[in-house]
């Protein structure tokens, strides 16, 4: 391609950004002059590309509005990045409707890469192993999450058709706050105006949504992201579970997260921390405890101090054989 028609290119791509963008900003990131960038200018115009000139002293060059793109270029760094983005996000549960929409996306930038890069891609994917495996997750509507979207920025009400994990449908307007990724879903949290409180919900049991007339103020104080973890360690589950633990925030929070426990100063006790956690079940909490290695008191209940010593003395059990 000859030069000066890969500048033209890559003007087009700087005015897709968005924005005005000066002679004098156009011209250094071309590598050219003032004149140059209006001759390319015109062999836009000639090509039917609707560039507008703005006038003023922060005056330039910016695209129509409507203005429908042309097929997007990729370097094959950008290439190699979207299509592990796409591979990444699936695994981690952060698609929308379904995976078909990020395997289609990935079948076309495949079919179009120049065979080094292919190569180049299929060794990396070869080498690379995850932690984890792949989950099965029940991932929102695409239509649902861009509506959400638009509410949350525009801080507009908007009414949701809602599913529980019970079953029970309801209808719902929300104040909507932010939305939130966490370990493979999708959440928004923010304020039910019907019952004034605040709440969180899963993007994917979201049957419908659509924006209402009106506007409201996102309240000081903690961020969506902390408002969905704080959530969680103070959900509805089958066990309330309090304990004392000798040792500093740190430390405790390497095995409980905020997402699962809530920890405060004990009362009278220096150096002890008051730990409160919900949970459907509890033979996970024993071996958790365990790595600690720190002094702990269970308040309740009574059912874990058991599973506690029966831990324990399986663990006896087991150095004895040694």
């Amino acid at each position: 391609m000859p030069r000066p028609t890969g500048r033209v290119l890559t003007l087009l791509e700087l005015l897709q950004s968005g924005g005005t963008r000066t002679v004098a900003e156009l011209a250094d990131r071309l590598g050219v002059d003032g004149r140059t960038v209006r001759r390319y200018v015109d062999q836009l115009i000639d090509l039917d590309v609707p560039v507008e000139s703005v006038r003023g002293r922060y005056g330039g060059y910016r695209l129509g509005p409507g203005y429908r793109l042309p097929p997007l270029m990729f370097s094959d760094d950008e290439a190699l990045a979207v299509l592990l983005g796409l591979v990444a996000g699936r695994r981690a549960g952060l698609t929308t409707t379904e995976h078909t929409a990020s395997e289609t996306a990935s079948a076309k930038i495949r079919r179009v890469l120049p065979k080094h890069v292919a190569r180049r891609l299929d060794t990396l994917l070869e080498a690379l192993a995850f932690t984890d495996q792949p989950g099965e997750f029940d991932t929102p509507d695409a239509g649902v999450l861009l509506t959400i979207a638009d509410a949350v920025r525009h801080r507009r009400p908007v009414s949701i058709r809602y599913t529980d994990r019970d079953g029970q449908r309801s209808e719902r307007t929300l104040h909507a706050y932010g939305i939130v990724a966490h370990s493979g879903r999708w959440y928004v949290t923010g304020q039910d105006a019907q019952i004034g409180e605040g709440r969180t919900f899963r993007l994917d049991r979201i049957a419908d949504a659509r924006t209402l007339p009106g506007s409201f103020e996102a309240p000081a104080g903690p961020d969506p992201a902390q408002r969905v973890v704080s959530g969680f360690a103070n959900a509805e589950y089958r066990h309330e579970v309090t304990l004392q633990i000798q040792g500093t925030v740190e430390q405790i929070r390497a095995r409980l997260p905020a997402s699962v426990a809530s920890l405060e100063p004990a009362a009278d006790e220096d150096g002890w921390l008051r730990v409160e956690l919900r949970a459907e079940r509890l033979d996970w909490l024993p071996p958790v405890l365990a790595s600690l290695n720190l002094p702990f008191v269970i308040e309740r209940p009574d059912e874990l101090r058991d599973l506690v010593i029966a831990f324990a003395d399986r663990l006896r059990s087991h150095a004895a054989q040694l």
